[in-house]
């Protein structure tokens, strides 16, 4: 037959032959993109490079890095970092191999200026954390998402925009996995977009005394979900006070009961850091109820139990906000 003597079999090579010649297919060793991923508007991604996890949120609050983290910072994340509220889109690119993670980020940092974004920070390595707490940063910057631990190759920028939608906040944190003898150097890029947005409330009934005195008589405890504090703070938001109103009329309706006022986080941040959150958060409730509904200081009992006590799993948003919560104990046989 000599040549191409099967017309079919010919053409199809040549497209291949062009195919991979211009460009216009992922390499044979290349995997796809993770089910139901996306590059977000605006934002893109390298060249070469794929999405390897992907998750949004209707609302979401945390923390960025806006800054270096100084000597004696490590916990005092309000010293380094921005508060960031609204519809999160988290995703992880890996790729493309033997390009350097500086080289990646530089491309996003140019291509975030063209499109209208201000870079509020950037940063190299040790420069992200001087004094030595580059774990901390790290954890802080990778936001939601799962990253190598290669500290030592880190490169942050934070970009901000203006939009009639409300600011866009974009936190990225780049590392490189290493080459070795069996594999190339490979970058990876973890983004976290938070368009800004109120969240929806009103979502969780009020539980009234009643109810509450009936969970205390049969399991001498019950979790409420309507009493919001400001992010990362002790500080009880005004919608919270149909919720405090409750247990003000339950504590003066049975003026023998006493009660544990447990605060509980979910399980992201330091241990100790939630700890003393969780502690300051039931301290609130408890002077809450006495300045405002005269109920006695010796009948609430302030606690915090951080994230030692969740009563669902830490892995998903909907089981981390069921662990974000406050717990009325009863104090059975308390003195009087």
């Amino acid at each position: 037959m000599g040549g191409c003597g099967m017309q079919r079999i010919c053409l199809v090579a040549l497209v291949f032959v062009l195919a991979i010649g211009g460009g216009l297919a992922p390499s044979l060793g290349q995997s796809a993109d993770v089910r139901g991923s996306s590059d977000y508007p605006s934002i893109g991604r390298y060249d070469g490079s794929r999405i390897t996890s992907y998750e949004t949120k209707r609302y979401e609050e945390l923390r960025l890095p806006s800054k270096a983290v100084g000597r004696g910072e490590k916990d005092k994340p309000s010293a380094w970092q921005t508060e960031v509220a609204g519809e999160l889109t988290s995703i992880r690119y890996e790729g493309p191999e033997g390009r350097s993670i500086l080289e990646v980020m530089r491309n996003y940092e140019g291509a975030l200026k063209a499109n209208g974004f201000e870079i509020r920070f950037f940063c190299q390595q040790k420069d992200c954390a001087p004094a030595g707490n580059i774990s901390a940063f790290w954890t802080a910057a990778k936001g939601a998402v799962g990253m190598p631990t290669t500290w030592d190759t880190s490169v942050y920028l934070l970009a901000e925009r203006d939009s009639t939608e409300g600011k866009l906040t974009v936190g990225m944190l780049g590392v490189e996995s290493k080459a070795t003898g069996t594999r190339p150097l490979v970058p990876h890029v973890a983004v976290t977009i938070v368009k800004g947005k109120a969240m929806d409330t009103g979502q969780i009934k009020v539980i009234e005394a009643s109810e509450m005195e009936r969970a205390l008589a049969k399991d001498g405890r019950i979790a409420i979900y309507g009493i919001y504090f400001d992010f990362d703070k002790a500080d009880i938001k005004p919608e919270s006070e149909a919720q405090i109103a409750q247990l003000a009329s339950l504590l003066k309706s049975n003026p023998q009961l006493g009660v544990l006022i447990v605060g509980h986080t979910d399980g992201h941040g330091a241990f100790d850091y939630n700890l003393s959150l969780s502690q300051r958060r039931a301290q609130a409730v408890a002077n809450r109820l006495t300045s405002q509904h005269g109920i006695a200081a010796n009948r609430t009992t302030p606690a915090g139990a951080g994230m030692i006590a969740p009563v669902a799993s830490n892995r998903t948003e909907e089981g981390r906000a069921k662990n974000r919560r406050v717990e009325i104990v009863e104090l059975v046989g308390r003195p009087q």
